[in-house]
């Protein structure tokens, strides 16, 4: 099969692999219909995630149908499903409780030893990222096997078509947690940084769960028309002070709660953003924190911090006295997809909930190498990319965030740093 293969930073290139194979009981082997490059994976691409070996299979935003079950799979052969990106066992104490992305079984024991001992506890398994997470292949495939295919995957209808139900794999369903974590409440009013497919997200969940105002943080122009268009309003923090107008927005108290979907490589929030990258750039410090530093001075006295952006190590000069002096609750962590799929699969077919928008551009994974480059560096234009397996290469769509715009083509490449919201 052709597979996305990681050869070191900045360099991904389609490759020919072995077909998956049933390796268990409760596996089942899915062909690829539809895949996408989420932000998270921009972080494996930047180089900034321990345990990422040459020749991995990236991507963990895909679905398809069933070709192939074990015996234990309650899938059936030719079921259209989506697959969660994290990877769980649904027999753990974590499992049992909804908290899925926690689970303690499926990262197999070898592998546990290098996230035990950067944060206390070996992480869960994630498809397609790093061996910290368990070295399974990704599904920027055109074949991949599902372990606990019993837990994960969500059987799709045949009537919505892949665009409309893709997210749910992660990123919608990651923004919704964000928003829930947030505690959204009738009337509040929530911040968010950064308008990358999360944040965008969160904001649109915020408003479907009854908050009065939305205010979204970035730079890029298209991006924060986006947000206009979700209803929300926008700030451009190269603009604009914005500390001094998130309070002039909320009547000098600052925001109800606030969603950082930026993550740990926040560039141009503030002052310290230099000091953080080289830092990360020489290995001493992981995480630039310039959003989440931001969010958490912002945020009203009692308020709540949400965090869905991703955080890999250690972090320099947080907010610690602010988080204590103004009795703020904090929460973040990887999405329990399954806690939240059927109810979002629900609102997406009630026309409640709306992914297609976020889209930019759609493409053949032969062609994955050029939709990881601009979806870095042209972030403005290149808002969410998703890959065909079964598209001829060169074959390439423009998605509704270019049809619904006065958007160019932004198919040349800039060389300026990205920015992952």
């Amino acid at each position: 099969m052709r597979a996305l293969t990681y050869h070191g930073k900045h360099d991904v290139r389609v490759d020919t692999h072995p077909d998956p194979q049933i390796v268990n009981p409760r596996d089942a082997i899915i062909e690829i219909t539809s895949t996408a490059i989420c932000g998270s994976d921009l972080h494996l691409y930047d180089g900034v995630i321990p345990g990422v070996l040459k020749g991995d299979i990236l991507g963990h935003e895909f679905m398809g149908r069933v070709v192939e079950v074990g015996p234990s799979s309650t899938l059936q052969v030719g079921q259209r499903v989506i697959v969660p990106f994290t990877i769980s066992c649904g027999q753990c104490f974590h499992c049992r409780n909804q908290e899925f992305s926690h689970c303690d079984n499926s990262n197999p024991a070898e592998k546990q030893d290098v996230s035990e001992t950067l944060y206390g506890h070996p992480m869960s398994g994630l498809f397609g990222y790093s061996h910290m997470t368990g070295g399974y292949p990704g599904g920027q495939a055109e074949f991949v096997r599902v372990p606990f295919s019993d837990v994960g995957p969500l059987v799709i209808p045949d009537h919505l078509e892949d665009e409309k139900v893709l997210f749910l794999t992660d990123i919608l369903a990651t923004g919704w947690m964000a928003a829930d974590q947030a505690t959204v409440e009738n009337g509040d009013t929530i911040a968010v940084w950064g308008a990358g497919p999360v944040g965008l997200f969160a904001a649109q969940s915020a408003r479907v769960m009854g908050a009065e105002q939305v205010i979204v943080i970035d730079h890029y122009p298209h991006r924060l028309e986006l947000a206009r268009k979700l209803g929300c309003k926008v700030i451009d923090y190269q603009q604009t002070n914005v500390l001094e107008a998130l309070m002039e927005m909320t009547g000098g108290q600052g925001p109800d709660a606030v969603i950082d979907a930026v993550g740990m490589e926040s560039h141009g929030f503030e002052n310290f953003n230099p000091v953080d990258t080289l830092k990360q750039k020489i290995g001493i410090g992981a995480d630039r924190i310039g959003a989440l530093r931001q969010a958490i001075l912002s945020v009203r006295k009692g308020g709540r911090v949400s965090i869905p952006g991703v955080y890999g190590g250690m972090s320099d000069k947080f907010p610690t006295g602010a988080m204590m002096e103004k009795g703020l609750t904090l929460r973040m962590g990887q999405t329990h997809v399954q806690r939240y799929h059927r109810d979002l699969l629900r609102r997406i077919e009630e026309g409640e909930i709306d992914t297609t928008f976020l889209i930019s551009d759609v493409m053949s994974l032969e062609d994955a190498a050029t939709g990881y480059k601009n979806f870095a560096y042209n972030q403005n234009e290149w808002t969410k990319v998703v890959l065909k397996p079964k598209w001829e290469k060169g074959r390439r769509e423009a998605g509704r965030a270019r049809t619904e715009t006065s958007l160019g083509t932004g198919t040349e490449v800039r060389t300026e740093a990205p920015v992952h919201a």
